[in-house]
């Protein structure tokens, strides 16, 4: 009886001891909109400032792929590498280039002026609540030449926070063989669809995917170099480049980690970056004085 005593109070006194110590206090969600005012604030410390806008798009994928693919894929790879190197990461954003694909049904293609004017109050508000050093996470090739030139801009006028460009990085070595044309395997084909069969399965209708042609009708013949913004239509009318049918798991699992691996690198990169904000700095200030650079 008194060792069934001793024993029960020892029970009694751990269990008050483990309800009076501090909670264990599990990191913030990586997602903007999930977190109260005050959890924003600690989640802000704890990325060290560094933010990821996950840039995607809303356009026609192939006949078995969803119009907002591009936003779904970018987000899922951008969500998990946050998880692993905390990262605070921006809501839905999808307010980019898609003039090529105005003629299809559910393109939303904004005009180029409000392209650049959201962007940039976008990251300007981004910078106000904390995020010092921005990673715009591309997930839409028509971006490819429009992201750069947005921070290209950032040298125009003073602002007191960076903003880096990460491309789509889903190949590397290693790579599954693939079934089709690599040189064709630019939109809703065989990569970007396995890509989707990890990140949106219950999105994807392989079924579907022989129901159009996504082979190069080559209908331009110009010297290499010379660029026209018809180009893509030109040779992919059906917005549709590549072969989805093709697309297996095992190569969606590749390039999915590929592509989180990239982030969570880069993630890292910016926050051991001291010197693009002070070189930026250094820049806004010798530009106001031009004559005195020796």
């Amino acid at each position: 009886m008194h060792k069934s005593l001793l024993v029960s109070i020892n029970a009694l006194c751990a269990s008050l001891v483990w309800a009076q110590s501090p909670a264990v206090q599990s990191k913030p969600s990586v997602h903007w909109e999930e977190l109260t005012a005050a959890d924003f604030r600690d989640a802000i410390g704890r990325a060290q400032g560094t933010c990821l806008l996950p840039f995607g798009i809303l356009e026609k994928h192939g006949a078995h792929l969803p119009l907002g693919n591009d936003l779904l894929n970018v987000r899922y790879v951008a969500l998990n590498a946050a998880q692993q190197e905390y990262a605070v990461v921006f809501p839905e954003y999808y307010f980019g280039q898609i003039f090529e694909a105005k003629h299809q049904p559910g393109t939303v293609a904004y005009s180029r002026g409000l392209q650049l004017q959201l962007l940039q109050e976008t990251t300007d508000e981004m910078a106000r609540n904390g995020c010092q050093k921005i990673i715009i996470v591309n997930g839409h090739g028509g971006n490819n030449s429009l992201l750069p030139y947005f921070a290209q801009t950032q040298l125009d006028t003073p602002h007191d926070y960076v903003v880096y460009v990460l491309g789509i990085t889903r190949s590397g070595q290693g790579e599954p063989k693939h079934k089709s044309n690599p040189a064709t395997d630019m939109h809703a084909g065989e990569s970007e669809t396995s890509m989707s069969m990890i990140a949106r399965p219950d999105l994807v209708h392989l079924d579907r995917a022989p129901q159009e042609s996504g082979a190069d009708q080559a209908r331009l013949k110009l010297p290499e170099g010379l660029y026209t913004g018809i180009w893509w239509y030109a040779r992919f009318p059906n917005h549709y480049a590549g072969e989805g049918a093709a697309a297996t798991r095992e190569l969606g699992e590749f390039e999915a980690k590929t592509w989180i691996n990239g982030i969570v690198q880069a993630i890292r990169a910016v926050k051991a970056d001291q010197e693009s904000q002070r070189l930026q700095n250094e820049f806004y200030e010798r530009s106001k004085h031009p004559l005195d650079t020796h």
